[in-house]
């Protein structure tokens, strides 16, 4: 496999853009690997829109250095990744399993660009499953206050050195204080009903009302609750015929494919966050 970066961009969408990044990068005798653009238009009437870019390319001597200045210099917005970089990984957890283990099994078998370097939990019911794979487990319950609790695991992420934390049914409420630390760093999933069937049982709630899809939604997590950029979404039709258990089993299903899609999007830098409140995947 080739060394190589992978370039996300975001400017005014101008004539030539494009072509003086790919020039510098031809200039460097670099091969194009992958390349990816879209403009985006407020509305049709719109005269300028804004330019997103995704570029993989080969690592050449000194491309690095020229390729930062010049898009310094044109003021365009941009996150220049080492491909040989291994996303860290914090698995957040509680009691249920099927999230944790899709995104931790996937990252196991090589699927992903990553490398899981703890997992928290406020249970110690996953334990197991995280020790199994020589992953350090760190229990921290919610016996004191939450401000101390929070410390304690940005402590923990801070000594892991982590990029990225994933929620897998982290059943706790994250304070702005903690976010911060994280911008566009914390993913997390829940099922879509919301904004309806919040609190307790949704899935009971769902079926009482008769709905007729299941699905999930992963997201970035912002201090405004379940409202951060969508990342990934899935649903499944139903009917009648199922029952709450139905409900839940194949709510557990697409959770935890949607949740390792929306992980695996992060951790190959296919996510440019725009305005702060949705995303353009390059998918």
């Amino acid at each position: 496999m080739k060394n190589t970066y992978i370039l996300l961009a975001r400017c005014s969408d101008n004539v030539g853009i494009t072509s003086f990044i790919t020039t510098i990068i031809a200039n460097h005798k670099s091969n194009i690997l992958h390349l990816d653009h879209f403009t985006e238009y407020e509305s049709n009437q719109s005269e300028s829109g804004q330019l997103f870019l995704r570029l993989e390319f080969e690592q050449v001597e000194e491309l690095k250095e020229s390729l930062e200045s010049a898009l310094n210099q044109y003021d365009i917005q941009f996150e220049l990744f080492d491909n040989n970089d291994k996303t860290k990984i914090a698995l957040f957890v509680s009691k249920e399993d099927h999230a944790f283990n899709e995104v931790l099994l996937r990252v196991h078998r090589g699927e992903l660009p990553a490398e899981i370097v703890c997992v928290v939990s406020n249970h110690e019911t996953n334990r197991h499953f995280a020790e199994s794979l020589s992953i350090p487990f760190y229990y921290v319950p919610n016996n004191k206050d939450k401000e101390d609790v929070e410390q304690d695991i940005l402590n923990i992420c801070s000594y892991h050195e982590v990029n990225l934390i994933v929620l897998a049914k982290y059943m706790q409420i994250l304070t702005d204080h903690f976010v911060s630390h994280y911008p566009n760093q914390i993913i997390n999933i829940h099922h879509s009903f919301l904004p309806s069937f919040i609190g307790a049982n949704p899935y009971k709630q769902a079926w009482e009302r008769g709905v007729k899809l299941v699905g999930a939604t992963s997201h970035y997590v912002t201090s405004d609750l379940d409202e951060g950029p969508i990342i990934e979404q899935d649903v499944t039709r139903i009917n009648h015929r199922y029952n709450v258990q139905d409900l839940r089993k194949i709510g557990r299903h697409v959770e935890s494919s949607v949740l390792a899609q929306a992980v695996e999007y992060h951790v190959q830098h296919k996510i440019i966050v725009n305005d702060g409140n949705k995303t353009i995947v390059f998918n």
